[in-house]
């Protein structure tokens, strides 16, 4: 896997590329700032043309697909639209989520009095998200999201109208930033110095991507199920290190709870 900085690329033939988008780094270029460094312009000075097949939010990082031809992006397009590329999310979440597995369907749509803030409403598009438990921890749960739907915000608002807001998340949540002394106890810090965050972005991660290879190449043949898995960053892989370390959940807690 080569790593140029913000970009790991995990695979490439002469039809897609994939890779993890580090976060901080926005995925088309900024509405207002055209200056602002973005991974479709960094992609096309290497590989000249290269289409957007789907696009991830700033703050979040993981695996993403880009097509080589106009060709796989037709084809990519077409399975993203009909539901048929399996796409799933870690995400740190606030709070014990006592279920192991649910289904939260429930429309969004853009505030008409922010545009830049998604809500839930009756009137908005459907929208589906699948939810399974993967660790808890007192403070919160690692849980991974199947996105079936494909709505702007969508991981981020459905899990705050479940009572479970990532666990930083400065627009839908309450925190800007983890910190350690959050949960150890007696955390010390050096004389005239100050404490740096785990994490300072949403604790979410693109975690893997399948779908049908679009076209022939040497090593897949088209129509293909391929699937690729983007690693933890060294935050959020940070972040889960410190709960299972310092919000371990007790084992009173557990079996009272049916939580094994």
């Amino acid at each position: 896997m080569k790593n140029t900085n913000r970009i790991k690329y995990i695979f490439e033939d002469n039809d897609i590329i994939i890779l993890s988008k580090s976060a901080g780094l926005l995925t088309l270029p900024d509405r207002y700032d055209k200056s602002e460094i973005c991974l479709i312009n960094i992609l096309k000075s290497r590989y000249g043309d290269v289409f957007t097949v789907h696009r991830l939010d700033r703050e979040t990082s993981g695996v993403m697909v880009f097509a080589k031809n106009a060709e796989s992006h037709k084809n990519l397009n077409e399975q993203f639209q009909e539901r048929t590329v399996k796409k799933l999310y870690h995400a740190v979440v606030a709070g014990i989520v006592t279920k192991d597995d649910m289904e939260i369907d429930i429309p969004l749509m853009t505030d008409p009095s922010n545009k830049a803030i998604v809500k839930p409403s009756a009137r908005g598009k459907e929208s589906l998200t699948k939810l399974k438990v993967l660790e808890r921890f007192r403070i919160g749960t690692l849980v991974e999201l199947e996105l079936i739907t494909g709505r702007h915000h969508q991981i981020r608002v459905h899990c705050k109208a479940i009572g479970h807001p990532l666990l930083v998340d400065e627009l839908y949540g309450s925190a800007s930033e983890f910190l350690v002394s959050s949960i150890k106890r007696k955390y010390n810090i050096k004389k005239n110095e100050q404490e740096k965050p785990i994490i300072s972005r949403v604790t979410m991660h693109s975690y893997s991507l399948a779908f049908k290879h679009p076209c022939n190449s040497d090593s897949i043949q088209n129509g293909a199920m391929i699937s690729f898995i983007a690693e933890y960053p060294k935050d959020f892989s940070a972040l889960v290190q410190v709960l299972r370390k310092y919000s371990k959940l007790p084992d009173y807690y557990l079996k009272s709870n049916n939580l094994y």
